[in-house]
């Protein structure tokens, strides 16, 4: 079962630019930071190590500047991130549950080790900013890693917690879990009307704000949880 996953889009190694860009994203945050967290720290670990020692300082500049909340300045660590992913090929990254298990099935073939890592990051930076900090310290912890990614590296990256695989069963049909995360009864063949999940956000946004009696903690996840559900949808 695929409990999240993430298509990074990137230049080819021998292009002559070098371009990022993001595709596909299932990274579920709850608790923070989650399975999706999980993943990206894997593709940091994972690719870290083997990038060009001056590429990794400016990764870890790139870091912390997110971290600290400001604007990263395009290109960074020589790689320009953009939206448009036409003519860019694509390297698929995932986490799996097998057996109760967590594991990494990550594609480094196709791409540079710090475009994928840059992916990872400008992934993680993307994500609600309620959860987005939390998530980005997961990365930056997994810069310094250099073990197996196996339950050790799982555990670290969720401060010793268990995960409950049951809570993911959802991801293999990301969109069933969308519309029940909005409380949207049925879809059409051809897509709930943006509309109707646009006006369903709004009003379950404004329920979950703290400021209606939910706590600080509660209300982050929900809220994270509200906008994924609505990306998924207005998406498609």
């Amino acid at each position: 079962m695929i409990v999240a996953e993430l298509d990074i889009f990137h230049s080819r190694p021998i292009a002559p630019t070098r371009r990022v860009a993001l595709g596909r994203r299932n990274l579920p945050v709850e608790p923070v930071p989650g399975v999706g967290g999980v993943l990206l720290a894997g593709v940091v670990a994972h690719n870290a190590p083997i990038v060009e020692p001056e590429l990794r300082e400016d990764l870890v500049d790139v870091l912390d500047q997110l971290i600290a909340g400001e604007r990263v300045v395009q290109p960074r660590v020589r790689h320009r991130f953009q939206s448009d992913i036409v003519g860019l090929t694509h390297s698929p990254q995932r986490l799996l549950a097998i057996d109760g298990v967590l594991e990494f099935d990550l594609e480094d073939g196709l791409g540079r080790p710090v475009q994928l890592a840059l992916g990872a990051v400008y992934a993680a930076a993307s994500l609600p900013v309620v959860v987005r900090t939390k998530v980005l310290e997961s990365l930056r912890g997994a810069l310094v890693w250099s073990d197996p990614l196996d339950s050790r590296f799982v555990s670290f990256v969720l401060d010793g917690r268990a995960v409950d695989l049951s809570a993911y069963r959802s991801w293999d049909d990301p969109v069933s879990w969308a519309l029940e995360t909005l409380g949207i009864q049925s879809d059409v063949d051809d897509g709930t009307p943006k509309r109707v999940v646009q006006r369903r956000f709004r009003t379950l946004l404004r329920q979950a704000h703290p400021d209606h009696g939910g706590g600080d903690d509660a209300a982050a996840t929900r809220i994270a949880d509200l906008t994924e559900a609505r990306r998924i949808l207005l998406a498609r």
